[in-house]
């Protein structure tokens, strides 16, 4: 059996996880990886994207994340999202609001880093969307 660390899942709203786990696997800003036990110290961005859990009991959870940040150790792994929700508890309504808003700055934002940034934003939250409601 794989070794064990404690992990945190973080909301604005609430501490939506905190427990033991053997390994998260996290959509980093550069693609997913995974966290397991012993892990180097890193800290890192994330993008729209899924959160896999394996706990230690051997069950298997998803949380879908709207970005934020990871801190990993090797003892421990926090994420800080910017928001996040159960993936049962995923609220089609509330995510296709949110990629409404993300079209709407996509199409306003300038020229440059700013347009770059809300094109990738809404990109992502398009992908997320035809993954967790497929």
């Amino acid at each position: 059996m794989a070794d064990a660390f404690i992990f945190e899942l973080v909301s604005p709203e609430r501490l939506l996880l905190s427990e033991e786990v053997t390994e998260v696997v996290v959509p980093g800003t550069d693609g997913y990886f995974t966290v397991m036990a012993h892990h180097a110290p890193t800290m890192s961005t994330l993008q729209p994207g899924v959160a896999t859990v394996k706990t230690t009991s051997g069950s298997q959870e998803e949380y879908v994340i709207f970005g934020g940040f990871i801190d990993v150790m090797p003892n421990s792994c926090t994420v800080l999202a910017e928001s996040a929700v159960s993936k049962g508890d995923l609220d089609k309504a509330d995510l296709d609001a949110r990629i409404a808003e993300a079209k709407e700055a996509a199409d306003q934002a300038e020229a440059g880093d700013a347009k770059t940034k809300a094109d990738m934003y809404y990109a992502q939250l398009t992908t997320l969307q035809s993954s967790v409601l497929a």
